[in-house]
Parts: C-alpha cells; sequence; structure tokens
C-alpha cells in the first residue's frame, strides 16, 4: 500500500479530578485521529490517546502537561509525514521503518537523548491503527482474527467468553469508591504505588495507603481466585530506586497481611535499573520496560515474570511483535490501559480476549479505567459505533466477550462518525 494523503487532528477530554501516577497528576487525556488514504483510494481512521506523564516522566515534568501533550502531536505529524508516498507490505512493515525515525526526530527536538521509546510508541498509535485499518481493506478483512499475521496467531489462540475487568486505583481515589468498585464485583485491583515525593516520603505513603485499602477490602471474599480472597495488583511504575525499597514495602505488606494477595507488582525501578527479580517472592510485571521485542527478551532473562501488553499505548504493531516473544518463552501476559476512549478499550479487549489465561484465572484479564477517570465519559460511548453493544459494557466485574463480540471485531473495523468528521 502506498500513502498518497494523510491528516491528523486531536481533542482533549478532562478528567473528572487530577489523575495521579508516577509522582504526579494529569488534567486530561488528548484523543488524537489521523487518516490515511493510498493511491488505490482507501482511507481509513485511526485513533490514539495520549499519555506522557506515563510515557515519559522526565518531559513531562520539564514541559508541564500541554507543551508534552503538543511534542506527541507534532511527533505523530512526522510520522505522518514520513508516511507520504512510501509504499508498505504491511502495518508492521510500516512501524519498522518510521517509528525509529521519529524517536531521532524527538531526540534533536527536545535535546534529550534519552527520551522514551514509549514517548514515540504511544504517539504513533492513531497512525499504526489507521495502517492496520487500511491493510484490512486492501486484503478484503473484515475479522480481527483473519488481520493477525500467521507468525502471531498461536500467541492470540484463545476466544474467551468473558474478561477479567481490573479498575485503577488512583493515589486519591476516595476508600468508599473502592469498597464500592469491590461490592460492584471487581476482584483485582490496580493501585498505584510510587507516591509523590522523594524516596522514603514515597515508601511511607506507599505503605499507608496499602494498609488503608487492605483494612477496606482485604476481608472480602470472592469465588474468582484460588484463595477466594481480592487481588491486589501493584503498580510502581519504575519510582523505586532499589531492591531494597521495594523490599521494605514488601515486608510491610506481611506484616499487615496483604502479602498472600498481591497478585502481581509492575515495574517496580526505573528502567535504567537492571537487576534481577526473582528474588523479590511475587510476580514481577514488565509495562512501560519492554518498547520492543527486544527489550521483552532482556527482561524475560532479568527473571521478569508477566508482561502487560498495550497495542492502546505502544501499537499493535509491536504489541504483536512482544507477544510473539512472550509465547515463545511461556510468559503470561494480559492487557493494560492508558485511559484510553472506548474504542480504543476494544482495540485493546480483541487482544485481551485471545491471550492464555493468567496463571490461577480462567478468564481474560483486561485493566481499563477510563469510564472512571473521564469527565464526559458518556459522551465519548456515543462516538463508538457499537455503544449499545452488551460487550462494551462491565457486568459485575466482567466483559461478557460472545460470538457477537467475535462477528464483529470489537467494533474496530466500523467507522465512527464523531472521530471521522475531525479528519475530514
Amino acid at each position: 500500500m502506498k500513502i498518497i494523503k494523510t491528516a491528523a487532528n486531536f481533542e482533549p477530554e478532562p478528567f473528572i479530578q487530577p489523575f495521579g501516577f508516577k509522582g504526579s497528576y494529569m488534567q486530561k487525556s488528548l484523543q488524537s485521529v489521523t487518516m490515511l488514504q493510498t493511491d488505490s483510494g482507501y482511507s481509513s481512521i485511526g485513533l490514539g490517546t495520549f499519555n506522557p506523564l506515563w510515557a515519559d516522566p522526565v518531559i513531562f515534568s520539564n514541559l508541564l502537561e500541554d507543551k508534552s501533550n503538543a511534542l506527541m502531536f507534532e511527533l505523530l505529524q512526522n510520522g505522518l509525514e514520513q508516511a507520504i508516498n512510501q509504499e508498505f507490505n504491511s502495518p508492521i512493515e510500516m512501524l519498522d521503518a518510521l517509528w525509529p525515525k521519529v524517536w531521532e526526530y524527538g531526540q534533536k527536538r527536545t535535546g534529550y537523548k534519552n527520551l522514551s521509546k514509549s514517548f514515540v510508541l504511544n504517539a504513533l498509535v492513531a497512525l499504526d491503527n489507521a495502517a492496520w485499518l487500511l491493510y484490512a481493506q486492501e486484503k478484503n478483512i473484515t475479522l480481527f482474527d483473519d488481520l493477525l499475521p500467521q507468525s502471531y496467531r498461536p500467541a492470540l489462540s484463545h476466544q474467551h467468553s468473558k474478561i477479567t475487568v481490573i479498575p485503577l486505583i488512583s493515589y486519591n481515589t476516595p476508600l468508599s469508591e473502592i469498597k464500592q468498585t469491590v461490592e460492584n464485583g471487581h476482584y483485582i485491583l490496580k493501585i498505584k504505588a510510587g507516591s509523590p515525593g522523594p524516596p522514603e516520603q514515597m515508601l511511607e505513603q506507599d505503605k499507608k495507603r496499602l494498609l488503608q485499602i487492605h483494612e477496606t477490602v482485604g476481608h472480602f471474599q470472592t469465588p474468582h481466585t484460588l484463595n477466594n480472597k481480592i487481588l491486589y495488583y501493584l503498580d510502581a511504575n519504575g519510582r523505586y530506586p532499589n531492591k531494597e525499597m521495594i523490599l521494605s514495602l514488601l515486608d510491610y505488606s506481611q506484616k499487615i497481611g496483604a502479602f498472600d494477595q498481591i497478585f502481581m507488582l509492575e515495574e517496580p525501578f526505573p528502567l535504567e535499573y537492571e537487576t534481577d527479580v526473582r528474588d523479590l517472592g511475587v510476580p514481577i510485571t514488565a509495562d512501560e520496560s519492554i518498547h520492543t521485542d527486544k527489550e521483552a527478551k532482556q527482561r524475560i532473562d532479568m527473571g521478569y515474570h508477566i508482561f502487560a501488553l498495550k497495542p492502546i499505548a505502544k501499537t499493535l504493531s509491536m504489541t504483536l511483535k512482544t507477544a510473539g516473544t512472550a509465547h515463545e518463552a511461556k510468559v503470561p501476559c494480559f492487557c493494560a490501559d492508558l485511559t484510553v476512549n472506548p474504542i480504543l478499550v476494544d482495540w485493546n479487549k480483541n487482544i485481551a480476549a485471545r491471550l492464555a489465561p493468567m496463571p490461577g484465572l480462567s478468564t481474560g484479564l483486561l485493566e481499563t479505567n477510563g469510564h472512571q477517570n473521564y469527565k464526559n465519559w458518556h459522551q465519548m460511548t456515543s462516538y463508538h459505533p457499537y455503544n449499545n453493544a452488551p460487550w462494551t459494557k462491565i457486568e459485575h466485574g466482567f466483559f461478557i466477550t460472545d460470538n457477537d463480540f467475535y462477528r464483529h471485531s470489537g467494533g474496530i473495523f466500523s467507522l465512527s462518525e464523531h472521530y471521522s468528521n475531525m479528519v475530514s
């Protein structure tokens, strides 16, 4: 396929309240939209959600929210400019050709040689999604299963009938809301650790927060886990500087009786702190540290037990490579969120529904939190072409992924009038 025309736009979507993680807060997320057109007359619309704080906290701290979002959009535009008049056999080939050049542009633009690859990949999600939808049109593909390259299908061979939904607990999520979340049927909670402040203050605040949450919901029973207890998925977002501090948090969890309920601990250390994690006593999950399949292999060698896949944050193209690497190494995977819009939730859901179940679970697994955090979530759901479909609703802590979900591939092949109008 040869790209002859592109367009891009974005719209900000505010949060209900400041959204805290990685030691800072965001006020909104930008929804990016791209249009690609080929010389054969096909065109497509791709969506993305920018999250510069997640993608590169240094850039976010230096530029602050508006300017770091503007930089991300500039990188998207750079990728679109590079795609013009180029021919590609597949979306993966397109991304492989574009993203290193966009990364280099971003490094020069910022003067920051350590610009995170995730920052670049997050910027290019809308371009990558549009490329996949163009590819589907070129090949007359109407089902997500047929869209997957043969080499990656073994990693995505399941078809779960339901997916466990993991809600997100931010620094400032009220305890009453956490209790209500568990009463609504959720049995795995993603808890943001790495509280704001210097390391010692962060550690003490994380201990206090874990105690509060454990006292609030730790006693609840559920039939969906092996120990019949609510599980905690701790996400430190790379905020802990060394093993000693993370072991202090884990030792404290033993003291208060929460240790056995820790399902996994995600990204405890900064990217540059490369150490074996097999001795920490809980499953350690990689997320931001696996930008590409090369880094995935490095994390496997360091003893990381689980991969959090993010096609809605690091592109579908790169995610397929990571999923293939994990499958070969027998590393379990699930899908994590980036507080994305409802349509991107279903892009994520298409992967989550096809991954092998995590150890100890019998369903797919998907973290999603847009419904918790966006001020205009109800309006955003109306932009989804299948917004009233049962598989878009959370029921007692699950998405029900029935035959209708698979027949429509979560609606990703259908056009959203709202987003289409933004680049028409």
